[in-house]
């Protein structure tokens, strides 16, 4: 018996930003049309509302879905069915075709890089439209792009969906559109943009508070050398790689100091209204991530969910989690992107993946919407590169082309290689030896602005943090990282004209001790804070929006990232606006 024909008015009502890509979609009629959403946004829906639209008026008979997991096919396959679409998820190479009482199949890029001629055989039986969902992955290798570019070269209609920024290396994404700017480099060119910071003025996604730990770590290298360095601070690529993953070993202190914290923000989160909020720990290859597991139960007391490969056990791992009220999951790479698990809420960023595309897959767990009100918490070292990313998190990406690359001496391969083969590598061990490394809380980012001063792990400044309320505005998570960092300078203020009162008998105090470069980073950034605050509750411009209006006039990277000089030139930049 063939497939029905969706019903229109089952589908759900869609979002303002669905329903303009919807009228743009169908106003155009070109055969490729790339839609890119920040994720939490609803591109699935959106999809299966163009299938379901061009089923209808029979511009297409079959629809075939490629997405990058096996987990994500059985996630395609359960969405499509309760709008009326009945897509195979177990379809394999050597089927050839799907049966007839369904619409068409859902496959995985490694299935068409391996036989892309059965695909195109299947797409030129049928007038198919193909929805390649996280169309960066056709860039993944050679085969792939080649193997999707041939297969689905006779559709009648191509959907790319992607929600994060795309790819930085120079292979080009089949099927998506290009053009050249004024630099000579081609950018990647989407017909419909829903980024993050639109999703977030609806409501759509969650605030995300990013809480930085920084602390002291030792390490010795392969030439028995013992280095000790401070996360955070500014030093070579290679010193910032080496305390990274110190900082990361789960037998120092760094990460059950982190965790720790970590379900603590869990705890406010569930006693908040969030019952059944959960968190994700994302550790870079399987050996970590059980060890991250056994910490979690030291911490908890209770057992953690620990998803390790890509397999229809792990998949229904997922499931299993994602229905529960488990407070922690574990995992390498299933859940990186395009996982629906919509209770997590609090992350644990502990692995050395450092490209944004990486990040923002990652925090993209984190961010999807279920009631007004629930915020995200992630975790994550203080280096540098981490916080400009989570500083940079509205920021919109292009794919270009020919830009040189710049290397920043950090483990995306070694990440690459753990999720390909989904095996432990033995590289970092042979480099160094973690030998200890301890946490405090460094800073709090928020739509783009900087909180908040140093505050040792288990103190009550710390707590304050971890406390915020959980269901909150993003206004109003800015007000109270305001005020609670407004409190903390206040108290610092009190504990040091404390200190400084004596008798009056005593010997003149010595002038005080010229401030470490750190230091003064540090208190700069606190009073560029301050000064943006001042300026957000005059003008009610958004954070995040005058931080980037002072790095155009200025130039420079995020203010987490900012030299002294630049910071200062901020300053005085702002206070003439």
């Amino acid at each position: 018996m063939a497939a029905r024909t969706p019903v229109l008015e089952t589908f759900p009502a869609l979002r303002a930003w669905q329903r303009k890509a919807l009228v743009e979609y169908l106003r155009r009629r070109t055969e490729d049309f790339t839609a890119v959403a920040t994720p939490g946004a609803g591109k699935t829906t959106f999809a299966l509302r163009i299938a379901a639209e061009l089923l209808g008026d029979g511009t297409v008979e079959a629809v075939t879905v490629v997405a990058p997991t096996e987990h994500l096919k059985n996630q395609w396959a359960d969405a499509a069915a309760r709008v009326g679409i009945q897509l195979d998820a177990a379809f394999r190479n050597a089927d050839v075709h799907s049966a007839a009482d369904f619409h068409g199949a859902v496959v995985t890029y490694a299935q068409v890089g391996m036989a892309p001629q059965v695909h195109r055989r299947r797409t030129m039986t049928r007038r198919t439209l193909v929805i390649l969902d996280e169309i960066h992955h056709a860039g993944d290798s050679r085969s792939w792009g080649d193997g999707v570019k041939n297969a689905f070269d006779p559709a009648v209609r191509r959907l790319m969906l992607t929600g994060t920024p795309f790819r930085s290396d120079d292979n080009p994404i089949p099927f998506v559109s290009y053009e050249r700017g004024g630099d000579g480099l081609l950018r990647s060119r989407a017909d419909s943009v829903y980024g993050y910071s639109d999703a977030l003025r609806d409501g759509v996604v969650r605030p995300v508070l990013f809480l930085a730990y920084s602390g002291e770590t030792r390490w010795r290298t392969n030439a028995g050398e013992e280095l000790a360095a401070r996360l955070g601070e500014p030093m070579t690529q290679d010193l910032v790689a080496q305390a990274w993953r110190t900082a990361l070993d789960p037998a120092g202190d760094w990460m059950p100091q982190v965790l720790r914290a970590a379900d603590a923000r869990l705890t406010v989160l569930r006693n908040a209204g969030m019952a059944d909020a959960g968190g994700l720990i994302i550790a870079t290859d399987q050996q970590t991530a059980r060890s991250y597991a056994k910490l979690i139960e030291q911490v908890t007391g209770e057992k953690a969910a620990v998803v390790l490969s890509d397999d229809q056990g792990a998949s229904a791992r997922i499931a299993t989690f994602a229905a529960s009220d488990q407070r922690w999951l574990v995992a390498v790479r299933m859940v990186s992107e395009g996982v629906d698990i919509p209770r997590l809420a609090v992350g644990v960023y502990a692995t050395s993946a450092s490209t944004p595309l990486y990040f923002a897959q990652a925090i993209g767990r984190f961010v999807r919407a279920r009631r007004p009100g629930e915020t995200a918490s992630v975790f994550l070292p203080s280096v540098p590169h981490l916080l400009g990313l989570a500083s940079e998190m509205e920021t919109e990406r292009d794919h270009v082309l020919g830009k040189p690359k710049e290397s920043d001496g950090l483990d995306d391969d070694l990440l690459e290689r753990a999720q390909r083969d989904d095996q432990a590598s033995g590289e970092l061990e042979k480099r160094f030896a973690a030998l200890s490394a301890t946490a405090e809380l460094d800073q709090v980012i928020f739509d783009g602005a900087s909180f908040g001063t140093a505050a040792q792990a288990g103190t009550p400044e710390e707590e304050e943090y971890l406390g915020l309320p959980g269901l909150l505005t993003a206004d109003q998570v800015s007000l109270l990282l305001t005020k609670r960092q407004a409190a903390q300078l206040a108290a610092q203020r009190r504990r040091t004209a404390d200190g400084a009162a004596q008798p009056a008998s005593a010997p003149t105090a010595a002038p005080p001790a010229p401030m470490s470069a750190a230091q003064r980073r540090v208190a700069l950034r606190r009073q560029l804070n301050a000064l943006v605050a001042a300026r957000h509750h005059r003008t009610g411009q958004p954070h995040g929006k005058i931080h980037a209006e002072l790095r155009r006039l200025c130039g420079g990277p995020p203010s987490a990232q900012a030299t002294i000089e630049q910071l200062e030139e901020r300053i005085a930049t702002v206070q003439t606006l």
